[in-house]
């Protein structure tokens, strides 16, 4: 009888328990809406993007989302392509308003913070963005006073400004870190932890890990995150220095296949760049002038172009007349961006006769001093 009882009224507590929630939902106002384009949620992997969902805007400004979370985790609501804000889907109905579309007369990219009103989850996805957005508008400050020091006769003046974005970047370590620590119980709290990369950080890195496994050992998100986490640790280790380099072969202008292999029996410079980035650009003079100095030393050059266009990548190797090999990855270069882990360029490596990584992240200096100590 008292077994019976016990398994009544686990039977009501269980039946009083509110059920999992798949679906939220997501409601708001754009101030000013420019409907040639629609509000679409996107749902991000690594350098993939996929559409989840898309509405109208209406009449009257408002839209309504009724999102159905088959994956829990970080999402972003693009708001017609004017802004956007990474949200946590898992069991918070939020409101969000946006300013909409730029009404100035000169339109400059810096838009407004947007606010999530949500829950704990969301709250914590509110800081993160606001400390990314404070140091956005602390680096367009440290800028203008580089600018302004860069125009002044002052030495001093211009050593000291130049430290201004070395400031920004510890301020927002420092306010990162903060967060971690202070709201390591949230579940959205594993969308920063991809942000804790020094090694002064593992100890808080181990401790919010330790948190979530403590309240759900198996929660998806965080199993989600270890899995990627091993994935990244064993590619990091396969890109290391002294590694064979990952094979790729992809064509020039005129459509000739060029395999990295080709270039083995000799050290090569390979740089990934695109016509649209202006650092790369900028770098192309420096590379021309080592290409000179050591095209005749076993050295070879590989241009690899993520340009999306070709007519963008043959006006600029009109342009810029480099005499070496160029190729041009396709998609964008998402895969080899992929393959050899970067995501932003220049990114110049050196490999030596065999093909193996002697240098990564080469760039000025850097890179005219790694030449100088490996090739002999």
């Amino acid at each position: 009888m008292k077994n019976l009882l016990v398994a009544f009224l686990a039977l009501i507590l269980f039946s009083c328990q509110a059920p999992v929630k798949d679906t939220i939902t997501i409601t708001g106002k754009v101030k000013f809406p420019d409907n040639r384009f629609k509000m679409t949620i996107v749902e991000r992997n690594g350098f993939d993007k996929t559409i989840i969902d898309s509405v109208e805007v209406k009449k009257d400004g408002t839209y309504a989302f009724e999102m159905k979370v088959n994956k829990v985790g970080v999402y972003t609501l693009d708001c017609q392509k004017w802004q956007s804000v990474q949200f946590w889907a898992e069991d918070e109905d939020l409101v969000v308003n946006f300013r909409g579309q730029d009404t100035a007369k000169i339109k400059i990219k810096n838009p407004p913070y947007v606010y999530i009103n949500g829950g704990p989850n969301n709250e914590v996805m509110n800081l993160l963005a606001f400390n990314y957005y404070r140091n956005y508008q602390s680096m367009i400050a440290a800028g203008q006073v580089m600018y302004k020091a860069s125009q002044s006769d002052s030495d001093a003046w211009k050593e000291e400004a130049g430290k201004g974005y070395n400031t920004c970047y510890d301020d927002l370590d420092a306010r990162t870190r903060y967060i971690a620590e202070h709201y390591a119980d949230r579940n959205s709290i594993i969308s920063m932890l991809g942000s804790l990369r020094k090694d002064s950080d593992k100890p808080l890195l181990e401790k919010i890990i330790k948190t979530l496994e403590a309240k759900n050992p198996n929660y998806q998100p965080l199993l989600d995150y270890k899995e990627a986490t091993a994935k990244a640790k064993a590619q990091k280790e396969r890109l290391a220095i002294g590694k064979e380099a990952p094979i790729f072969e992809f064509p020039t202008v005129d459509g000739k296949m060029v395999n990295l292999k080709d270039f083995r029996g000799k050290y090569l410079v390979v740089d990934f760049w695109a016509s649209w980035c202006g650092p790369c650009r900028k770098e192309i003079p420096h590379l021309k002038e080592l290409y000179e100095v050591y095209k005749d030393k076993d050295v070879e050059f590989l241009s690899v172009s993520i340009d999306k266009s070709k007519n963008a990548w043959k006006k600029a190797m009109r342009q810029e007349d480099m005499h070496w090999p160029q190729i041009q990855a396709p998609g964008s270069g998402k895969d080899i961006m992929k393959e050899y882990q970067f995501s932003g360029i220049p990114y110049i490596i050196l490999l030596d006769k065999e093909g193996k990584i002697v240098g990564k992240q080469l760039r000025g200096e850097s890179l005219t001093e790694k030449l100088e100590s490996t090739v002999k």
